[in-house]
């Protein structure tokens, strides 16, 4: 693991608080370091697209990425920037909403594990089974206990796909308070951005401690080693674009992906 980016690491022995991590940790690097990070990405972009190529001829494992934000916290435009350069037919966004009646009616896990990617794909949820465990609880549908009790089943359902070859890295986009308002008031001052905002993004807003307190116990209750989180400094785009794009890179690594052997007899065709 680099570093830089191990200190951002949630391990699954300790608990960490989310105010240890600055998101403004940006601003406390040299101009030496932020060119050399910046550079390291560019690297890391290209090898990622060489790994996504590998993990999608082999077929036999998949890589599962849980992106964690308040509102405004950069989930979109993270997946955009890192994933805008993969082949779009290895690689699916999926983003869940309200449960329909029909989801209502089984387990909270029961729509996630439909949509975890098959052998051979990335998959990313932009919103995830973590909404259950973090925006439920603000908004009064469950409380502390059930939400840690709902935890203790998503560490068990990770764990599940880890073991049957689906790899899962998960991220927490960390804003601070005033780059989410900086955030929102672009968007009620960039008509090009008018179609972002949303009212309830305001009263989320109102209840900020509430969504922190959650999302920490969330953290902390299922980083493992199967499927760790890191807490990402997201205030500087670039500096969490950097983090989000290594640990990936370093997670496929550590998976080898290989191509498939050729057929058998190769070396007898010829293409006339």
């Amino acid at each position: 693991m680099s570093m830089w980016i191990d200190r951002y690491l949630v391990p699954p022995d300790r608990r960490v608080a989310l105010d240890e991590i600055d998101p403004d940790d940006a601003k406390s690097l040299s101009k030496k370091q932020r060119t050399t990070i910046e550079t390291d990405m560019q690297d890391d972009l290209a090898e990622l697209r060489a790994l996504q190529e590998r993990l999608f001829a082999e077929k036999t494992r998949a890589l599962l990425i849980v992106l964690l934000a308040i509102d405004c916290g950069g989930k979109d435009s993270t997946v955009d920037r890192i994933f805008s350069g993969i082949n779009p037919q290895s690689c699916v966004v999926t983003g869940f909403g309200v449960p329909s009646d029909e989801e209502r009616a089984h387990d909270f896990l029961w729509r996630i594990h439909h949509r975890v990617p098959r052998a051979g794909m990335i998959g990313i949820f932009n919103r995830s089974h973590y909404e259950d465990v973090t925006v439920t609880r603000v908004n009064g549908s469950i409380d502390r206990d059930t939400g840690l009790d709902r935890c203790r089943h998503i560490r068990a359902f990770e764990r599940l796909l880890h073991d049957r070859g689906t790899h899962v890295l998960k991220f927490h986009l960390r804003i601070s308070r005033k780059e989410q308002a900086d955030r929102l008031r672009d968007r009620l001052e960039d008509p090009t951005k008018h179609w972002k905002f949303n009212p309830s993004d305001l009263q989320g807003r109102e209840r900020w401690d509430e969504h922190q307190a959650a999302f920490e116990d969330a953290v902390n209750a299922t980083s493992t080693d199967d499927a760790p989180w890191h807490i990402v400094p997201a205030n500087s785009k670039w500096y969490r674009d950097a983090i989000v794009t290594r640990a990936i890179v370093e997670r496929l690594r550590a998976m080898d992906p290989r191509y498939p052997p050729p057929v058998e007899g190769l070396e007898r065709y010829r293409v006339e």
